[in-house]
C-alpha cells in the first residue's frame, strides 16, 4: 500500500480525450493520485 510521500510506479493510461497519458508526462510537477472504490460497493 502506498503511503503519503511514496513514489508511484510508472504507468500509462488513456485519457478522456483518447490520448495516452503517462506519469512521466508530469516530471517536475506535483501530481495528486486519487483512488476510489468501485461505485456501489461498501468501503
Amino acid at each position: 500500500m502506498l503511503k503519503i510521500g511514496d513514489r508511484a510506479l510508472e504507468f500509462r493510461l488513456r485519457g478522456g480525450d483518447g490520448r495516452d497519458v503517462s506519469l512521466a508526462d508530469f516530471v517536475g510537477k506535483k501530481v495528486v493520485l486519487y483512488f476510489y472504490p468501485k461505485a456501489n460497493t461498501p468501503g
